[in-house]
């Protein structure tokens, strides 16, 4: 059973910078695909970010693209989203999920669905303060 827990979230200025990590508790992480994922209420899940099982591949919303960074760290089962130039619109519950299904990167769409993932962590709130 994989477990993800995120932390690192917070309030910021607009502008500033956050960094989010996401822990897992699972000698696999290298064999999962990870992504990240935000809500706000009254909104489904909104993709922000993936990144492939040996972090070759990344894929990214419009809306975060040159401003989020994901990387992940197979020694130490941990996943990041380095969030620059935060924005009032970035704010949101950030979620962690994983993919243990072994499916891969079969396309940008497909990793980007939030119903490709079935291990999701907790959610850690980002305030961004204009």
């Amino acid at each position: 059973q994989v477990q993800l827990v995120e932390f690192g979230g917070g309030l910021v200025q607009a502008g500033g910078s956050l960094r989010l990590s996401c822990a897992a508790s699972v000698r696999t992480f290298s064999f999962h695909r990870m992504a990240w994922f935000r809500q706000v209420p009254g909104k489904g899940r909104e993709f922000v970010a993936a990144i492939s099982r040996n972090g070759d591949m990344t894929n990214y919303a419009d809306s975060v693209k040159g401003r989020f960074t994901i990387s992940r760290d197979n020694t130490k089962n941990t996943v990041s989203l380095q969030m620059n130039s935060l924005k009032p619109e970035d704010t949101a519950v950030y979620y962690c999920a994983a993919d243990t299904s072994g499916m891969g990167w079969p396309n940008a769409a497909f990793v980007a669905a939030p119903g490709k993932y079935d291990r999701w962590g907790q959610g850690t709130q980002v305030t961004v303060s204009s």
